[in-house]
């Protein structure tokens, strides 16, 4: 039984609890406060600070982790990416009071003092960019340090950049996208040993479907068989619409179609223009390549 480590709090352990329940693998635990819980009878979950769960699965702590990353880079440890999970997505940017005159990297004075929680990251972007910074490594509240004179800039991470504006700081500069990945060790058990390699390919598997079926529909109509061409150009679906001869239905075939959301409203109608009837638009909980 492989062991999952999972953010214990935030936004990231609600999406993260959503989509192993989402995948059949609904979190089982003894109390709201327990450390570690089933996940549908297949797996452990061990639930630890986001922060920490590099160091977990590097360790062989925990078989699989999952975790944003920005942390996954500033641990700098081995792991292997096995899916970019998507949620939790942010960025990790450079930032510096608005009163500054600081309006990119590339205006940075030499030597300026940047304050971050990042200090690994941080340190390796601006010797890409070719700045010398003196780096001023925090436990967080980075928003606050050039405003008490710890530090000129900050690296900081951002969602929706009110936090910076709220506190008169704008970006300069973006280190870093980072989104929710589930990772192993590079050269950890789960690598090398068959069984656990295979059941981890399983869980990547399971999750990733539930993530490839999120803002998809499954459409099914009957349609007139003379204007399958045209119908086929209105639902191109995955690698195109299925169809199917109904009993006794002559002219008329049923198609079926994976349809993005968005689409939906759009293909009903052009469907019902072609002499669609009995249209039927449903959820997808798991979508398989």
């Amino acid at each position: 039984m492989l062991k999952i480590a999972i953010p214990n709090k935030g936004r990231l352990a609600e999406e993260a609890r959503e989509l192993f329940a989402d995948a059949g693998l609904e979190v089982r635990a003894r109390g709201e406060r327990a450390l570690t819980a089933s996940l549908g009878g297949e797996f452990q979950a061990l639930f630890v600070r986001a922060q920490d769960i590099p160091e977990f699965v590097a360790d062989g702590a925990a078989d699989v982790g999952i975790t944003g990353w920005d942390l996954i880079e500033e641990s700098g440890r081995p792991l292997e990416v096995l899916a970019d999970l998507g949620f939790g997505r942010c960025h990790l940017a450079v930032a510096a009071r608005e009163d500054s005159g600081i309006r990119s990297v590339a205006d940075l004075p030499e030597g300026i003092r940047v304050a971050t929680v990042f200090p690994r990251i941080a340190a390796r972007f601006f010797a890409g960019a070719g700045r010398t910074v003196e780096l001023v490594p925090i436990s967080g509240a980075a928003e606050i340090a050039p405003h008490i004179g710890i530090a000129d800039v900050i690296v900081d991470l951002v969602s929706t950049g009110s936090t910076l504006r709220v506190n008169g700081l704008r970006e300069v500069g973006t280190v870093l996208e980072s989104t929710c990945r589930l990772v192993v060790a590079r050269d950890g058990v789960v690598m090398n040993d068959p069984a656990r390699r295979v059941a981890a390919e399983e869980l990547t598997a399971a999750l990733t479907s539930v993530l490839r079926a999120r803002g998809q529909r499954y459409l099914m109509a009957n349609v007139p068989r003379e204007r399958l061409a045209e119908v086929k150009r209105v639902l191109p679906g995955i690698d195109g619409p299925t169809v199917i001869d109904i009993m006794n239905g002559g002219s008329v075939v049923a198609v079926h179609a994976v349809v993005a959301s968005g689409a939906v409203y759009r293909t009903i109608a052009d469907l019902k223009a072609l002499g669609g009837t009995g249209i039927l638009v449903t959820r997808i909980e798991r979508l398989m390549p």
